[in-house]
């Protein structure tokens, strides 16, 4: 398969993690035959520092033109700390999102056996925790009217959303869980917000055309609750843009790092795939930043091109690497790898024709194929 992917490394540590990303994608076409061309563009407070614009029309342009998106971090700590900011790196992957209409972000969230003593949550109440959020990408307060009165003293944010946008990634949540426990539960908080009203007489018809699925509901208070209490009874999470944004920086905490959560923003044309970590400003240029979320991005866009096989390569190569501890930082304290050997390894492991590791001999640099 020939692919034409836009790399928007960002902000941050984007540039450190993408490029382990790209390392890993070109040994995939390697080891499978496949021609991947990247081309890179810049956006985030990098474009705002260039051409004051955090989403340029070249780059824009580029990413239309290409088959898939390959995304890094954005944001700056002068934009984070200056609320007078008139123009924000963030404005960037929003108007992007809405430009390539992306307008449904998936978010799967599992466990790996090493790091269950690494969550701040007991063993027994994520072990084997297995779920996906589907996160409306396009809509709702992030995009609505926004407003803030002439004397500074009080601003208004809009939230809207229409049949049309919630059917649409409804369908695709429903058809998810058909492939995996066959259950959904949405999360809203229709005893307060109209929006969440519509959301929920919405998914309830649509629900009528997936009869295999058990559908329930949550409150958006609960639901927060609930994954901290019982992470194991999510299956297929689906919920609007600014609940979406949170519970899924929450569901961090059951993998035992941020920088293990992958997401894959999907619209009727166009993808973009990205960790749901930020740009880390404190880690840049340290090669502490861990790179596994960027990779597992990557493993993603392979998926959305039916390169099922070649991603699950890359997972289970991540699962060794997590099994013998070849990881940065946030997850091996004593004794951690750097961005780039973390991605090294990786690429070692995935270059290889067999991928069975013999586990008791395996050392960085050394790898003993059975």
């Amino acid at each position: 398969m020939k692919l034409k992917i836009a790399v928007l490394a960002g902000d941050g540590i984007g540039p450190e993690i993408t490029q382990q990303s790209i390392k890993i994608l070109k040994a995939i076409a390697d080891r499978f035959d496949h021609e991947f061309e990247f081309e890179e563009a810049i956006v985030g407070a990098a474009a705002i520092d260039l051409l004051d614009n955090p989403l340029p029309e070249a780059t824009l342009d580029l990413c239309k033109k290409s088959d898939a998106v390959l995304f890094g971090a954005i944001g700056h700590p002068k934009y984070d700390n200056n609320p007078d900011a008139k123009v924000r790196p963030e404005q960037g992957l929003l108007k992007l999102r809405k430009e390539l209409g992306l307008y449904a972000n998936i978010r799967p969230v599992t466990t790996y056996p090493k790091l269950i003593d690494q969550s701040p949550l007991r063993p027994e109440r994520i072990q084997g925790a297995d779920l996906t959020i589907f996160r409306e990408l396009t809509g709702g307060i992030y995009f609505g009217e926004k407003s803030q009165s002439e004397d500074g003293q009080s601003a208004t944010d809009v939230c809207t959303y229409s049949v049309e946008e919630i059917e649409r990634i409804a369908h695709l949540a429903f058809k998810a869980a058909q492939q995996r426990r066959k259950k959904l539960t949405l999360v809203d908080k229709a005893n307060v917000l109209e929006t969440s009203r519509l959301w929920r007489k919405t998914v309830k018809k649509v629900a009528e055309e997936y009869k295999d699925v058990e559908l329930d509901f949550l409150f958006i208070d609960n639901a927060a609750m609930q994954m901290i209490l019982n992470p194991k009874q999510f299956d297929v999470i689906l919920t609007e843009n600014m609940f979406g944004d949170i519970i899924s920086d929450e569901a961090s905490v059951i993998g035992g790092s941020i920088g293990l959560l992958a997401s894959a923003s999907v619209g009727g044309a166009n993808a973009m795939f990205e960790p749901i970590h930020g740009s880390y400003p404190q880690a840049t240029g340290k090669g502490i930043a861990n790179p596994v979320a960027s990779i597992l991005s990557a493993a993603m866009l392979l998926d959305h091109f039916g390169l099922v096989e070649e991603g699950d390569v890359i997972r289970k190569a991540v699962a060794t690497s997590i099994k013998v501890n070849v990881c940065t930082e946030d997850i091996n304290k004593d004794n951690p790898y750097s961005t780039e050997k973390v991605g090294d390894f990786l690429e070692g492991l995935i270059s290889e024709s067999e991928n069975n590791i013999n586990d008791e001999n395996l050392n960085f640099g050394q790898m003993t194929i059975i």
